[in-house]
């Protein structure tokens, strides 16, 4: 059952090029020709990529610190059935963008959200990068604050997918150097300047990478990070009954050693009994 209004105009999300202006689709076209408002991250930059199609349209500037009055503008054209199409600067609108707010307010309000697929930076960089693409998490920019950093590879530290960031070109070598700190050497890769001239991807480890950059770079920045190879290790009742002997320096006997062994390792109790007692077993304790 839908829940939107026939009575109100569609907002599109048209997919941009994020570097060369040919990566756009004919619907996308299609749609920025025929729909009564573009709101526009800048509409300087969207006004170039209209130019270089022979498109011509009616353009406000949609973002984050002009939020409240230009949404009113893009609500009162949907209001009147007439259709909206959003636009970033480059890639997928309401992706890391003060558009996903207006999404939300769309749907509140009954009106028809209707994506029109394209380039996206995160996407283009994984399937590129050389890293497993089955599972992977997109975070969007990388924290400011190197302990933000930090906090955040402690709480992914176990994710078996491969990670993916987009991160400022100033503090790319700093952000790397955070990642390394706790992830180790795992192997990364650094795209830049995805679809244009001096598109480059560098692949090594996070150490390497945080070395090689140390000093920043310039460009739009992706980064692909390796996911955990280690399955995360579960504290069941064995384990903390062993961390509780030794913090109090208790002694157990060889079957107990053997029950919380055996427990831990998944090899069972009489197996490790057997390999502690060895050929000594009959003058042992008793066998379990």
């Amino acid at each position: 059952m839908s829940d939107t209004d026939a009575n109100l105009g569609r907002l599109f999300l048209v997919a941009t090029p994020i570097g060369n202006l040919q990566d756009i689709t004919l619907r996308a076209l299609k749609v920025l020709r025929e729909v009564s408002l573009i709101a526009a991250e800048d509409t300087r930059h969207t006004q170039k990529l209209l130019s270089a199609h022979g498109l011509k349209g009616r353009m406000i500037s949609y973002r984050e610190q002009n939020h409240k009055t230009a949404s009113r503008r893009i609500f009162a054209v949907l209001d009147s059935d007439k259709d909206v199409a959003l636009v970033s600067d480059a890639g997928m609108p309401g992706l890391c963008d003060p558009g996903q707010v207006l999404v939300r307010e769309a749907i509140a309000r009954g009106a028809r959200v209707v994506p029109v697929p394209g380039p996206t930076a995160a996407i283009a960089a994984l399937v590129a990068s050389g890293l497993l693409t089955d599972r992977f998490l997109f975070l969007g920019f990388l924290p400011r604050k190197t302990s933000a950093i930090i906090r955040m590879a402690e709480d992914l530290a176990w994710e078996p997918g491969s990670l993916v960031f987009y991160e400022s070109p100033v503090r790319l070598g700093k952000a790397l150097g955070s990642l390394a700190a706790v992830w180790g050497a795992r192997r990364a890769v650094v795209v830049r300047e995805l679809s244009k001239l001096y598109e480059t991807f560098d692949r090594g480890t996070l150490t390497d990478l945080s070395q090689r950059y140390r000093g920043g770079t310039k460009g739009e920045v992706t980064l692909v990070v390796e996911g955990s190879r280690e399955k995360k290790v579960q504290a069941g009742p064995e384990l903390k009954q062993v961390i509780e002997a030794l913090r109090e320096g208790r002694k157990y006997g060889t079957g107990e050693i053997a029950r919380l062994l055996g427990g831990l390792t998944g090899l069972g109790k009489r197996v490790v009994y057997q390999l502690i007692v060895g050929d000594k077993g009959a003058d042992d304790e008793e066998s379990p």
